[in-house]
């Protein structure tokens, strides 16, 4: 069994994920490229070529969306590190069949590659209800590499994809054709005439490419092309060529921009084809995005309407995900009583007991609100709402001193702060970058979501809870705002950018895709839960229960919180709250499970048989105000730190955001807790 290693390319929202899923029928296999947290999906399926009676393993790689090989985002540079340096037989690009001039900018790159290639006119069913016609043998003609028509969604020409696949691999090397201007092709077509009576033949894969390609990447100044070309005898006779030709590209361009040319041409020649091979049938009525645009971003509806939406949300948080907890609950309390069955009551059983299961189980308890916070976001995301949402908030933000594009890291930070730094490469603006990153940690993670609904399910009826839960995370997108105008006036100065930005159309979930992401969250949550967590867990315990014979405040644990609790005093909190803020540090979770471990140590009464009920009993509403307040604002996770410190140039951002959030943190929990006990009167 021959095997086939495919690489599925394309700019974001061209249904590269459903059409993945269509070809595999969700058989995925999801991990990260080397180096990087970006997501990679492989598949592999068999193929039996029924024609020349041979079957085949094929292996499809997914690359993280791009509009272009550039180094300007994560996802750019891991598509581009891919395609030149992992070995693979064709490249499979999707593009989106209603936006083929916009799409086409990346096969043109892609065709520059020298690499075997499809193309697949996606979303050819949205195309047609448009009345949009693409003759796809007359693209195939101008690109030089076969087109096939697709619909992830109704899951159309997937097998004549395989088929081509196959036959591809089969056919003996063509290259793609890109035409380029005169000029440029004058001096190709004179640096290829002279590598062709050198016979130039070069073994490394990254220039194993017609000669064409060779000298496209001569004239874009390619750093690894010029390297190996360097070290050959011929180069003192390519030279004077190359050097001849780019000052003739220079003086027709009136520019010495490399970059800035070729992206010229990429752009005659997207605009060209299309022109070429597409008829539209005009239209005089609204399509369905527009009039669902027409309310939805609408300047006076549209900010309520998302309002409203996101308030939804977590009201479905906490009125559904409350529903399972206390059989999550009383499964864990269970577990424990059935390990202290097996394992005794001494210091195995009760590390099991109290350290493991309640450490856990006080975690896990917040499966379901994650789930739903996911399933809800997902939901919004793969719409195509939330570029919505950018674009509305632009002239919002700006009042802030950030850009429309920030609210796609801002918003990405309500899951994960990590992919949300990342996020933040989309800032070309490094005004803008830094503002961006230094306010995502106002953004409450999914992390911070279980320690928001054990407090405000102790202290607020299952009906108001769904509301607190709602106004925490506003409070904390408020805040975000406003350091964000504190630090654009007193810190990051500079210009803002022009906001510029994509509005896919509005498309049904697709469900494959919502339960990838969501399972993939939810198995993420687990692991934690289960490794890092549960070791913390059993730290925690440790350092509660000794020495051996000490009350809980003279435990290593209590020594530790009695040291910083001058610290937090002020905020109301005693040295258990304090120890769980410092735990939160390594990760968020791990504030439920030290509390967890801590308040379970104590006496528990008939009345106080769960977490919830000791946080009530042990902790004042002002107390818990300043903590919840404080759990908004300060540093996120060990992980999120490092990439945020990477991502922002340096440790040295580290250092300035340690200070800021801790400082913001401190003053506003004292503020807070102050507050609360003059209104409350205790």
């Amino acid at each position: 069994m021959q095997k086939i290693t495919a690489v599925l390319a394309g700019q974001p929202n061209v249904g590269k994920s459903m059409l993945i899923n269509a070809i595999s029928d969700s058989h995925l296999k999801v991990g990260n490229f080397s180096g990087v947290t970006v997501d990679k999906t492989e598949v592999e399926f068999n193929y039996c070529d029924e024609k020349s009676c041979s079957d085949y393993e094929i292996h499809i790689v997914d690359l993280p969306g791009a509009y272009s090989l550039n180094n300007y985002t994560i996802e750019e540079k891991v598509s581009k590190n891919f395609l030149l340096h992992d070995d693979f037989d064709l490249i499979v690009n999707v593009v989106d069949s209603t936006n083929l001039e916009r799409n086409l900018l990346l096969t043109a790159e892609l065709l520059e590659l020298g690499k075997k290639m499809i193309v697949v006119l996606n979303m050819s069913d949205e195309a047609k209800k448009e009345g949009i016609n693409i003759d796809k043998k007359q693209l195939s003609t101008i690109l030089g590499v076969p087109v096939v028509k697709t619909s992830a969604k109704e899951e159309l020409g997937i097998k004549e994809l395989k088929e081509e696949i196959v036959k591809v691999y089969k056919k003996p090397f063509t290259s793609g054709k890109i035409i380029y201007s005169d000029v440029i092709e004058e001096e190709i077509e004179n640096l290829v005439s002279l590598l062709k009576v050198k016979k130039f033949d070069c073994k490394v894969p990254s220039c194993n490419i017609p000669l064409r390609n060779i000298a496209i990447k001569l004239l874009q100044e390619d750093k690894e092309i010029f390297t190996l070309l360097r070290k050959e005898p011929m180069w003192i006779e390519l030279e004077p060529i190359l050097q001849e030709g780019l000052e003739h590209i220079y003086i027709h361009y009136n520019t010495k921009d490399l970059e800035e040319i070729f992206d010229d041409e990429r752009i005659a020649f997207a605009r060209g084809a299309t022109l070429e091979v597409t008829k539209v049938e005009k239209k005089e009525t609204k399509t369905i995005t527009e009039k669902i645009d027409d309310i939805l971003i609408n300047k006076y509806f549209g900010i309520p309407i998302f309002l409203i939406l996101m308030w939804g949300l977590f009201q479905l948080t906490f009125t559904l995900g409350a529903l399972p907890m206390d059989w999550i609950d009383a499964f864990f309390g269970k577990l424990a009583e059935f390990s202290r069955d097996i394992f005794g009551n001494g210091f195995i059983g009760d590390l099991v007991a109290d350290g493991m299961i309640s450490g856990v189980g006080a975690v896990m308890m917040f499966l379901p609100n994650i789930i739903i916070l996911f399933l809800g976001i997902a939901l919004l995301e793969t719409t195509g709402y939330m570029s919505r949402v950018a674009f509305l908030l632009d002239g919002f933000f700006h009042k802030f001193g950030l850009h429309g594009k920030s609210f796609i890291p801002l918003v990405t930070g309500f899951g994960c702060s990590v992919p949300a730094y990342m996020a933040a490469r989309t800032l070309k603006n490094e005004k803008d970058k830094l503002l961006t990153l230094f306010i995502i940690g106002f953004m409450s993670c999914g992390a911070r979501l279980p320690i928001y609904v054990l407090f405000t399910g102790a202290f607020f009826s299952q009906s108001q809870a769904g509301n607190m839960l709602f106004l925490i995370y506003i409070a904390g997108a408020i805040l975000g705002l406003i350091s964000a105008k504190v630090l654009n006036i007193f810190v990051f100065k500079g210009e803002d950018e022009p906001f510029v930005m994509e509005m896919p159309k509005y498309r049904l979930p697709s469900f494959k895709l919502i339960y990838h992401t969501v399972y993939g969250q939810a198995k993420s949550y687990m692991k934690k839960a289960g490794t890092f967590i549960l070791a913390a867990s059993m730290l925690v315990w440790f350092a509660s229960n000794y020495p051996k014979g000490s009350d809980l405040e003279n435990s290593y644990l209590g020594q530790t919180g009695k040291v910083t609790a001058p610290f937090f005093h002020p905020l109301g909190m005693d040295w258990k709250m304090a120890v769980a803020l410092e735990a939160g540090l390594a990760a968020k979770e791990v504030v439920v499970s030290t509390l967890g471990v801590l308040y379970s140590v104590g006496e528990v009464d008939e009345q106080s048989t769960d977490l919830r009920s000791q946080i009530k009993k042990n902790i004042s509403i002002p107390s818990a105000i300043a903590f919840i307040v404080f759990v908004m604002i300060y540093l996120p996770c060990f992980a999120a730190s490092a990439v945020f410190a990477k991502e922002a140039g340096g440790w040295k951002y580290l250092v300035y955001l340690f200070v800021f959030t801790t400082t913001t943190a401190w003053i506003l929990s004292f503020t807070s807790y102050h507050i609360a006990k003059g209104v409350l009167g205790v």
